[in-house]
């Protein structure tokens, strides 16, 4: 940045680390008087667009004063989406703060024209039926429970917002990537998050997306091997390869630590088994058998970087060579192979195939050698703070242990999210972990992140009422006296 002048160029683009250093551009305006009052029209695409967007979105006479009514008054209708009855203050506070942060994303980013800036550098116009161009997508954390909650709350949205993926894919060679920032890829992660994202949509009724289309170029970027899956540029955090390795993924039927190009191998492989198991479910509903016969295998692949002898005390998920061997030394602490989380956390991450799991070590999992909750920390056990095994508290329902469920995601809600700073477990990962409380209070989780199936739990309010377009979906919790504790019988009704 230079005083005195009206232009800035360069920029640091999609670069981290070491490579922003001295990249970035900017510009500053000072006044002299200390009251200003300025109008700030924004726009990915031209000056013209940006007074355009600043003219339809700020009336002429409008002040502070009344862009912030505005603003009240909008997600005040928001938040309505969801009403609820009973619970604490402080409940009621946590609950409608989760549901706000689970509403700031996906992010508007084009122009009231219809213009926007694609992930090629160009502008583009929005096509016939979509309405908005929406960035900004933390594909590894956000399809494990924000997409669920966009598409039950918001299904319109959640429908323009898969049009905007696959815009973005379509304009980057057909590659879909994993974080998409704004409107350009970072390959932040790991796995193929929009896969999961788009199938769950499609499963809970979104369908204003060019759907066969999204999902063609999905299914080829999960069996065409692309080049840049043999690149190791911005690996581990940011490898460029969505598919890395692909054709050595399909000849092993798992990722190989040594030759996989990927942040780490057991890792991929659960992500990719997730996605394979996504696309083959999605197929089944596009009455698209041969996809579905194809992708179907590849999602019990987890089961080959399981190894059952991994400890005196049981298999866990382990990293595996290209030559068929276990990496060693083996920890389940350790995260070798693995993509922020260790092997004790990622061993649950089957979610679509939970009876191939044993179920004995839960009760270790979620709590402390002294019978304490553990809340993180230790890398044995339960973290809430990150995403690959949020969905665990919910798994005891499979092993025909509800009430364990019902007791562990109520102690998780109230030990770890509360009201103030410290309100949140960690990073928000743009709604994820706001997301998972929302689900939590409501009672109900997604069984399976692609499917529509919700695994039920306690909730912590006598009634929600869940406002959709087609209806009011009703949550209750009849209070139920039994050994003179009084326990909440679950119902959902529309």
């Amino acid at each position: 940045m230079r005083p005195g002048t009206t232009t800035a160029s360069g920029g640091e683009g999609y670069a981290t680390g070491a490579d922003r250093a001295g990249r970035g551009s900017g510009g500053y305006v000072s006044f002299a008087d200390t009251d200003v009052t300025m109008k700030v029209g924004i726009s990915y695409t031209s000056l013209d667009a940006a007074r355009k967007n600043l003219s339809a979105e700020v009336k002429p006479k409008d002040d502070v004063e009344s862009v912030a009514a505005d603003a009240r008054a909008a997600w005040s209708k928001q938040l309505r989406s969801i009403e609820i009855a009973g619970g604490t203050e402080d409940q009621r506070t946590t609950f409608y703060t989760a549901l706000y942060h689970s509403f700031l994303q996906p992010n508007i980013a084009s122009d009231v024209d219809g213009t926007y800036f694609g992930s090629d550098f160009a502008v583009h116009r929005l096509a016939r039926g979509h309405r908005t161009q929406y960035g900004n997508f933390s594909g590894w954390d956000q399809y494990r429970a924000h997409t669920q909650l966009l598409a039950l709350l918001e299904p319109g949205v959640a429908g323009d917002f898969a049009q905007s993926l696959y815009n973005l894919a379509q304009q980057n060679g057909g590659v879909w990537d994993r974080w998409v920032h704004v409107n350009g890829p970072t390959h932040v992660m790991t796995g193929d998050p929009s896969a999961p994202t788009l199938a769950g949509f499609y499963a809970m009724g979104v369908r204003n997306f060019d759907v066969r289309g999204a999902f063609d170029s999905l299914v080829r970027q999960a069996t065409v091997p692309h080049p840049s899956g043999l690149s190791d540029a911005g690996c581990p955090g940011q490898c460029e390869g969505q598919r890395p390795n692909l054709a050595e993924y399909e000849r092993l039927g798992y990722a190989p630590q040594d030759t996989c190009h990927c942040w780490g191998g057991a890792a991929e492989t659960l992500e990719d088994a997730t996605a394979d198991f996504a696309l083959a479910d999605w197929a089944s509903r596009l009455g698209r058998g041969a996809e579905s016969r194809e992708l179907i295998p590849r999602a019990s692949w987890w089961r080959n970087t399981f190894n059952p002898a991994a400890t005196p005390e049981g298999g866990y998920q382990q990293a595996r060579l290209a030559n068929g061997n276990w990496v060693q030394p083996f920890s389940a602490t350790s995260d070798v192979g693995f993509a922020q989380g260790t092997s004790a956390t990622y061993t649950w991450m089957v979610q679509h195939d939970v009876s191939g799991l044993a179920a004995a070590r839960l009760d270790a999992f979620f709590h402390r050698p002294d019978g304490s909750w553990a809340t993180g920390g230790d890398g044995f056990r339960y973290d809430p703070t990150n995403e690959p095994g949020i969905h665990t508290p919910w798994l005891y329902n499979a092993r025909g242990q509800p009430w364990k469920t019902q007791e562990t995601v109520r102690a998780m809600a109230s030990l770890v999210y509360r009201t103030g700073p410290s309100g949140l477990p960690g990073n928000d990962d743009l709604g994820t972990m706001s997301a998972w409380y929302v689900f939590a209070a409501l009672g109900m989780y997604p069984q399976t992140p692609s499917r529509a199936e919700m695994l039920l739990s306690s909730p912590m309010f006598e009634e929600a009422w869940i406002k959709r377009n087609d209806g009011t979906v009703t949550v209750g919790a009849t209070p139920n006296t039994k050994g003179g504790k009084e326990l909440p019988v679950d119902h959902v009704h529309d």
